[in-house]
């Protein structure tokens, strides 16, 4: 009977160790936590995973997508000592963006390692919104409130001329309103360089962005006798802020708008491939100049100076999109030709599935 009971605990303790269940209490642990959390098993493969590790890119098809991480989890297994490091990471699978990350690894039991990643992004972007908005705003802001002391210096000689009076109120209320605009889009963008919005993201059609965009700029187009002409509904979905994502494709029909011919055409269209989403806006405009066109996204420039004063741009339109797209993991790109118009196109990564999935279980 001896020998049986220890046949038959022996048995058990070999089940237990070629069992791949995550040991018990981590599912709620990791589910309950607002880190980045993850569990690997033996060859590697994510046992576990939080909604936030789906969020930063830091799983797909239950794999690690960074050899970075990869790396971390190599020396825990080697040494068997926990390991915690600061790590910058590519924001998503193309694109510029960055994401700093305070990763701690560490053995769980003798099969499992868990990994532990804290977004410490916000601490880099605090900074260098400081050192932006500073230099912008003292650059940018000159023009237009050196116009009005100029105008109001005007005003007092000319108060017996009532024509004069009309026409220097009118080119100050123009210079105050373009004033205003490029304040309010100062802070646009330094909130966006400041906080990350993926950190509350939401699954979201992208159909359902476009159609808003479109409904906020039909009165502009309408005036021109433009066309908007949206393509087939594609149903895609995508990971992020709905009115973020819905400002970035707003500022490129309007910048379309802005560059064309009246009774021209602008086409929105959506196309999916291998889990990249590309949203192109066309116009049939003036056109980029080729040596210009790297310089587009930069804050405060402008292809058409003469242009921008008369229809009020600040230069900071494609700006903002560029960073609403970096803040949602992916990147923007530009075509154009003189004279026959421009493209410019969002690329996103596709709403990862394994992720709308457990963020379906929590709710």
């Amino acid at each position: 009977m001896a020998l049986l009971h220890v046949a038959e605990r022996r048995g058990s303790d070999a089940v237990a160790a070629t069992s791949s269940a995550v040991p018990d209490g981590v599912d709620q642990v990791i589910d309950a936590i607002e880190s980045a959390g993850l569990v690997l098993d033996p060859s590697n493969n994510v046992v576990k995973a939080s909604s936030a590790a789906y969020t930063y890119g830091l799983v797909s098809n239950q794999v690690l997508v960074h050899p970075e991480i990869d790396g971390l989890v190599a020396r825990v297994r080697r040494t068997g000592e926990p390991v915690d490091q600061e790590i910058t990471l590519a924001r998503g699978p193309f694109g510029e963006a960055l994401i700093h990350l305070d990763v701690r690894v560490a053995r769980l039991g003798s099969r499992y390692v868990v990994v532990l990643a804290d977004d410490r992004t916000d601490s880099y972007r605090l900074e260098e919104t400081r050192r932006d908005f500073i230099a912008n705003i003292s650059h940018e802001l000159k023009t237009p409130i050196g116009a009005i002391s100029l105008l109001a210096e005007a005003l007092e000689p000319a108060s017996d001329d009532p024509e004069q009076v009309r026409r220097f109120a009118k080119r100050m209320a123009t210079e105050a309103t373009r004033l205003s605009q490029i304040t309010r889009e100062i802070i646009e963008l330094s909130r966006l360089q400041a906080t990350d919005v993926l950190s509350t993201a939401k699954r979201l059609d992208l159909d359902g962005i476009i159609s808003n965009a479109v409904d906020q700029n039909h009165v502009a187009a309408d005036a021109r006798h433009m066309t908007l002409a949206v393509g087939g509904k594609k149903h895609v979905m995508i990971d992020g802020d709905e009115t973020l994502l819905t400002l970035a494709v707003n500022n490129l029909i309007a910048n379309a708008i802005q560059y064309s011919p009246d009774g021209s055409r602008i086409g929105i269209g959506v196309r999916l491939e291998e889990g990249v989403v590309e949203l192109s806006v066309t116009d049939q405009g003036i056109g980029i100049p080729e040596d210009d066109l790297p310089r587009v996204f930069e804050r405060f420039f402008r292809v058409d100076q003469a242009r921008s004063r008369n229809t009020g741009g600040t230069g900071l339109g494609l700006s903002i999109v560029k960073h609403v797209v970096q803040n949602h993991g992916g990147d923007i790109r530009a075509w154009s030709q003189i004279g026959q118009g421009s493209t410019f196109t969002i690329r996103l990564p596709e709403a990862s599935n394994s992720a709308a999935a457990l963020q379906g279980e929590k709710r």
